[in-house]
């Protein structure tokens, strides 16, 4: 990122990363399967026969406490009968018109699908049985103007298993801080166009990260689900709270429209025709091997703020688009965490050890999901800092083109445009190395046919290892510290990509 940043510095004002839009749910293990529903039933003496009746009286008390929700605070209390009706832009213009500014604007029901159980007719073994049905029920969006965060919605699912969903905007939550701090801003819809103070913004945007958020949001489902007080059904089983989306952005703030205008177009059609879904796998941090089947897609459209593309990997992506008008926005978006890893004490074989693991959905991971994400927005701005390189070819070409000397040993000047060290750039640029790194191993590989004997390997061997140290002597590489691999510069992305660029291009461009 740091790349892109120091190329467009005279254009920009500086950049903030941190969350943007975050939905949490709130489940009830136990009850998400037929086994511990049934199980829930029998502790209530309720026989499968009479599941209905039971389920549909819980479901009263839950509308019911809305209903005295909404009357003890004078908000309204509305059915919504279209889905294309965006419950969010008619909570802002209740609240606009009613000059709510903390506290309960509206609650918003509507009927939408969900995951919830039913009672069949078991056949062969003559008996009634509980499963997982599809089905729709009444849910109940409460939305607030919260003090910390905003405008944010508690949605309800009024039937069996009683899911809830809190979503809200960590833009919204660090413009309240900046308040608070009395820092100045400018701020559209849910990005910021100027803040006076980036250094400070970003380190209370930080915040969000290390923030115990268990105790909030039990809080919060407190206040809307009546099973969870005292003396009632819930009051001992708590929900389990996952962030089971989140939506990370990294904000670039260009001094003005114009100068944004200028460079956009050039950033989007280098992503359309040079990002390969290699690339867009090391974004996301994936690795590139032949295990996976997974589905990657590229997309470019148009929406009211402009020109959008993004790139999905599986259920996971990342997008590039403008925000009103002089904001650059790189944005990754998590739906399955599983994807990813986590470091992390485990047990295996009845001992604990620290091991790469599968990512967590829980609200402890959200550190490190937090990383993922920053990373993914860096390599992206990372990739795109070589576009618009005013620096003639030449003078990046002759930085290499003599002999160098390194604590007294000579090494020769590269041929960056020949066959055999075009080769060399081309596989090492290779996408499938830039995560770890390349050893002298995935060189040989790749260069040299299968099936040498064993004096040819070690030949082989010794000749990409001069062809490494040649490069690093050069600075277009190093070797990482007490490892067999080797990682590029800035200098060597440089070197190397404007040099297999010069090898192909058309000698008819080059002489217009």
């Amino acid at each position: 990122m740091e790349r892109f940043l120091n190329r467009h510095k005279d254009r920009i004002a500086g950049s903030i990363s941190g969350f943007d839009r975050m939905r949490f749910q709130g489940t009830l293990p136990w009850m998400m399967f037929a086994d511990g529903m049934a199980k829930l039933l029998n502790s209530q003496g309720v026989l499968l026969k009479e599941f209905g009746g039971y389920a549909q009286g819980l479901s009263k008390q839950i509308i019911a406490h809305a209903e005295r929700v909404s009357e003890r605070t004078g908000r309204p209390i509305q059915y919504v009968a279209s889905p294309k009706t965006s419950k969010e832009q008619l909570a802002r213009k209740i609240a606009k018109d009613d000059g709510i500014r903390e506290g309960l604007i509206c609650v918003l029901t509507c009927v939408e699908p969900c995951q919830s159980f039913k009672v069949i007719k078991d056949k062969n073994q003559k008996r009634l049985k509980l499963v997982g049905h599809r089905r729709q029920c009444l849910h109940l969006y409460f939305y607030f103007l919260d003090c910390e965060f905003g405008l944010m919605h508690v949605r309800l699912q009024s039937w069996f298993p009683f899911t809830i969903q809190i979503g809200l905007n960590g833009r919204e939550w660090l413009a309240r801080q900046l308040d608070r701090h009395g820092i100045d801003y400018e701020k559209h819809d849910n990005c910021f166009t100027r803040i006076d103070d980036l250094e400070k913004a970003q380190q209370l945007m930080q915040q969000l990260d290390q923030r115990g958020w268990t105790g909030w949001l039990k809080q919060k489902a407190k206040e809307v689900q009546p099973l969870l007080s005292r003396n009632c059904m819930l009051q001992h089983r708590p929900y389990y709270w996952t962030l089971s989306q989140s939506e990370y952005a990294t904000d670039v703030l260009f001094n003005d429209v114009e100068l944004l205008k200028a460079a956009y177009p050039h950033l989007v059609q280098h992503a359309v025709q040079h990002f390969s879904c290699h690339d867009v796998l090391r974004f996301l941090g994936r690795r590139i091997n032949g295990r996976f089947e997974g589905e990657i897609r590229t997309h470019q459209g148009s929406r009211i703020e402009g020109v959008r593309i993004k790139h999905w990997v599986e259920e996971n992506s990342i997008k590039m688009y403008d925000k009103a008008g002089c904001v650059l926005r790189i944005e990754t978006t998590i739906n399955n965490t599983t994807r990813f890893k986590v470091r992390r004490c485990v047990t295996r074989r009845g001992r604990k050890v620290m091991d790469w693991v599968p990512l967590r959905r829980g609200v402890v991971d959200i550190r490190r999901r937090s990383e993922l994400s920053m990373g993914a927005n860096r390599r992206y701005l990372d990739a795109l800092s070589v576009v618009g390189d005013s620096t003639p070819s030449h003078r990046v070409l002759d930085s290499v083109s003599g002999p160098v000397y390194v604590n007294g040993s000579r090494s020769r000047a590269l041929r960056p445009i020949s066959p055999e060290e075009s080769r060399l750039f081309q596989e090492i640029l290779s996408a499938e190395h830039l995560l770890q790194g390349i050893r002298n191993t995935d060189l040989r590989r790749a260069l040299f046919p299968a099936g040498q004997s064993d004096p040819d390997k070690r030949a082989q061997s010794g000749r990409i290892t001069r062809s490494l140290r040649l490069l690093a002597a050069h600075g277009l590489i190093f070797r990482v510290p007490k490892t067999h691999y080797y990682r590029i510069t800035k200098k060597g992305h440089l070197v190397m990509n404007t040099a297999l660029h010069f090898r192909i291009t058309q000698a008819t461009l080059l002489a217009a």
